[in-house]
């Protein structure tokens, strides 16, 4: 049954603003520890993917050492960062660490999300969502963690090697090197939700595991043009963003099948 406690919606206004602003301060606890941790954040995090001895540079590497491919070695990036903005690398100081703050702070922001729905819902609402708050924050993190060492990577080594004439130099300002790569991370911990969302959407009725098989086609096409719309303007990161997705779509296949199995 509902929570007994009845609210006016004045207070429930006066709560979620209350929710709201221990999230925002969350984040801006994180935002602060990012902004004056500036040769971590910077030097390390978000300058990673430009040199040749990032991670999955040098995975890539091992591999094609193993597989006798010498072309997977990145010796060398060919492009240098600018800030051709007066106040460019101080904004995106900032702007970075905020988005950071929001990475970190997504568990608990999630979490003061669910206290405030929750005492809406019913008991057996309340134990179908057990666990929401870690699942979700779990599929964030991944998708962050493959936003940031698969797909950025990627990305960034095919931009920087692409030229239409050698005599253009590949200068990318800061703006557009740090948007880039907090687009793909944020863009990747979100669309790896999708087990999440038709979990929910099949325990509310909305879709089952037959629709979801009947409209696979369509799902592969909307899943690309998302792909098109949150990675850089080349197939291969679209691809690379793609591929998890349409298999994060098939588990969510299986997904709402035990759902209804158990409902039933």
């Amino acid at each position: 049954m509902k929570k007994e406690k009845e609210m006016s919606f004045i207070d429930h206004l006066e709560e979620l603003r209350w929710h709201i602003i221990r999230s925002l301060l969350a984040i801006m606890v994180f935002a602060i520890i990012a902004f004056v941790s500036k040769e971590i954040v910077f030097g390390i995090i978000l300058l990673g993917p430009s040199k040749s001895d990032f991670w999955t540079y040098q995975m890539l590497c091992d591999l094609g050492q193993k597989i006798g491919v010498s072309s997977f070695c990145i010796e060398e990036l060919p492009f240098i960062i600018q800030s051709r903005q007066m106040a460019g690398q101080f904004m995106m100081h900032i702007s970075s660490s905020f988005v950071i703050g929001i990475i970190f702070a997504f568990p608990y922001s999630f979490w003061e999300f669910w206290k405030f729905i929750s005492p809406g819902l019913y008991t057996n609402e309340k134990k179908a969502a057990r666990g929401a708050t870690f699942y979700v924050s779990l599929l964030f993190f991944i998708g962050v963690l493959f936003g940031y060492f698969i797909l950025t990577p990627i990305s960034i080594n095919f931009l920087a090697n692409y030229q239409i004439d050698p005599s253009i130099l590949n200068e990318f300002d800061i703006i557009s090197y740090v948007s880039t790569i907090t687009t793909l991370v944020l863009a990747s911990g979100l669309l790896f939700q999708l087990p999440m969302v038709i979990y929910f959407l099949t325990k509310a009725g909305i879709v089952n595991k037959e629709i979801l098989r009947n409209y696979r086609k369509h799902a592969i096409v909307i899943i690309l043009v998302f792909g098109a719309m949150l990675t850089p303007p080349d197939p291969f990161s679209q691809i690379v963003m793609a591929v998890p997705l349409v298999g994060l779509y098939e588990i969510s296949i299986l997904i709402s099948g035990v759902v209804k199995n158990k409902q039933k």
